[in-house]
């Protein structure tokens, strides 16, 4: 089955809290007094540490200073021989299902654990950010940015994702009107995939021109987003900054940065966030015992390029950031960002210097310095207790104490987080009979969520074309064609969420199965995606229109290499869909009306 059915299923259906709450739990009306007595404060302006006093008053920083006084009435926390820092900020993740942790709001713990409470999460389509934020309103989470996703086609991240999930764009025209599209789910930032260099292993997928680029970067920032881009090569390094990119947000590995590739991106203002924790040696990679075959020389050698950019565009004055690309590969959530500023710092940085990359650095590169990022009056009281001194000892950031997110006790100090938090799954909702009748005119369907288009994976993809069309019985059907790509099993066909996002399954348990009216050529799967995974059945369907009815018995889980095979559940439903299945370079067409559970 098709890479992209399987992320989405789990990259949108995993845990997303217990309920719809409007305003955060971590706000209260008028917000507590407390202060913080006796800390060492690193605040991230440049001065140097002190021992102090901060004062918080409604989740903000009301004083802070040497002579600052804790004032009466406030609930004192006493940090006697601590260190407080600003909350860490990782401007590069993936709240993704293939993670580590995976499940929502085990993400959400720990990140909190680790002292981040700042992310951005580059994963979720667009139609996923609604519901997303709701959750995070009723659990205890860092603040989370939503990323909204831009490709060429053929591009990374358009490899795996349809047009709803990851747009794809090849022109400056394109690229204005998608990112114009994409305001209407309120992103946070715009990511783009600019370079198709696959790190010398994989064949090379297309790269964004200058033109696109900076049309996406001028036409986020008039809505006051900010741009990171998938960067890896010398040469797209210099587009970015030519284009006016916020963020590099990953290594320049294929060669050493020149001289004047430097003073570009210096010139640009562009930030520069390495991510060395997805791209560092693995234990038999590295010592006089590692392997040494032609992939881990490469992979070394990238590496070793990875530090010197690194560090000589820090010996340039470019700023450096944080991000880890984590929920990807083995970068783990939370300690892979504290990961990240030794590996800044075993790459030449000062301790000093990686504290700043994660704290003011970051919220400067994502606009947020006026809002957080240091230790100052009026700032968000996002704040970190440390048991050490991490500007001189960098490894003393794992020696996590408490945790303050907008002024509230969010990890340590027995810290008792809503049940949210320690959800897996959201409770479903019982199932409405109807999933899609196909007569609205906008791409939704009867449940009100839009549509995606199935493909297989990879470079070369098959193509999809949907259409409503006039039913013979009266009222639309919907029409999909597929021109199979030249490879093994390509697929294609159309997948309906039963939630906004699919974040909410569905409980359908009172059901006997999936009906629809169709017509086509030949066999055809129908498709249900769970919690749990895919489940799929064969249907023939003819050019006539019938009814076909499958049996939840009759469908079969579908998990090559993901472990155990799943039993039915029923109450974990998000998904349902028609795909079809041909040979290589074959085409394939099919109508259906009416999807609905009996």
């Amino acid at each position: 089955m098709a890479s992209f059915r399987k992320m989405i299923v789990a990259g949108t259906a995993l845990a997303v809290g217990l309920g719809w709450a409007s305003q955060s739990v971590l706000a209260e009306p008028g917000g507590e007094l407390v202060a913080i007595t006796g800390a060492t404060i690193f605040d991230a302006t440049g001065k140097d540490p002190y021992r102090g006093t901060v004062v918080v008053r409604g989740g903000r920083i009301d004083a802070v200073g040497a002579d600052v006084k804790a004032p009466k009435g406030a609930k004192i926390v006493r940090a006697d021989g601590k260190a407080l820092l600003p909350g860490f900020i990782d401007v590069h993740t993936h709240w993704s299902p293939s993670g580590s942790p995976a499940a929502l709001p085990q993400i959400a713990n720990a990140y909190l654990s680790s002292g981040v409470t700042t992310v951005n999460d580059f994963h979720q389509q667009p139609e996923a950010f609604a519901p997303r934020r709701a959750w995070l309103a009723d659990i205890y989470a860092p603040h989370v940015n939503f990323v909204a996703r831009m490709s060429t086609p053929g591009g990374h991240g358009a490899d795996w994702a349809d047009t709803n999930t990851t747009k794809w764009v090849a022109t400056a025209e394109s690229a204005r009107r998608e990112v114009q599209a994409l305001q209407a789910y309120r992103p946070d930032h715009i990511k783009a995939f600019a370079d198709g260099w696959r790190y010398g292993q994989l064949p090379e997928e297309t790269s964004m021109n200058v033109e696109t680029l900076a049309a996406i970067a001028d036409e986020a920032h008039k809505h006051g987003q900010r741009v990171l881009t998938h960067t890896v090569t010398v040469e797209r390094g210099k587009l970015a900054a030519q284009a006016g990119v916020d963020v590099i947000a990953h290594s320049i590995q294929d060669a050493v940065l020149d001289a004047d590739a430097i003073a570009r991106i210096k010139k640009a203002g562009t930030f520069y966030a390495p991510t060395l924790a997805i791209y560092q040696l693995k234990p038999d990679e590295i010592g006089p015992g590692r392997k040494d075959d032609a992939a881990t020389r490469q992979r070394i050698r990238k590496y070793g390029f990875a530090e010197e950019n690194v560090r000589n565009l820090f010996a340039a004055g470019v700023p450096i950031a944080v991000g880890t690309d984590a929920g990807i590969g083995g970068a783990k959530h939370g300690f892979s960002t504290l990961q990240e500023m030794e590996l800044l710092v075993a790459a030449g940085l000062t301790p000093k210097a990686a504290l700043l990359a994660s704290t003011s650095n970051s919220a400067l590169a994502l606009g947020l310095s006026g809002d957080r990022g240091t230790i100052e009056k009026g700032k968000r009281a996002d704040l970190v207790l440390i048991d050490g001194k991490p500007w001189e000892t960098i490894g003393d950031v794992h020696k996590i104490d408490r945790v303050f997110v907008d002024g509230k006790l969010v990890h340590g100090g027995g810290t008792k987080p809503p049940a949210g938090n320690l959800a897996t799954a959201l409770p479903a909702t019982p199932a409405a009979e109807l999933i899609d009748d196909f007569e609205r005119t906008d791409g939704r369907s009867a449940l009100d969520t839009l549509r995606l288009a199935d493909m297989d994976g990879g470079v070369e993809r098959s193509s999809v074309v949907t259409n409503r069309v006039t039913h013979t019985g009266g009222g639309s059907a919907f029409a999909f064609a597929v021109q199979m790509s030249l490879k093994d099993k390509p697929e294609g066909g159309v997948i309906v969420p039963l939630s906004r996002g699919s974040v909410r399954p569905v409980d359908a348990r009172k059901f006997a199965g999936v009906r629809l009216d169709m017509r086509g050529a030949g066999r055809y799967l129908i498709v249900v995606n769970t919690l749990a995974g895919e489940w799929t059945a064969v249907v023939e369907a003819k050019e006539g229109w019938s009814e076909l009815r499958v049996p939840f018995t009759a469908l079969v889980p579908t998990r090559p290499g993901r472990g155990d095979v799943p039993s039915w559940r029923g109450d974990d439903l998000v998904q349902v869909g028609v795909v079809v299945e041909r040979e290589g370079g074959a085409s394939a067409w099919g109508e259906i009306d009416n999807l609905r559970f009996y």
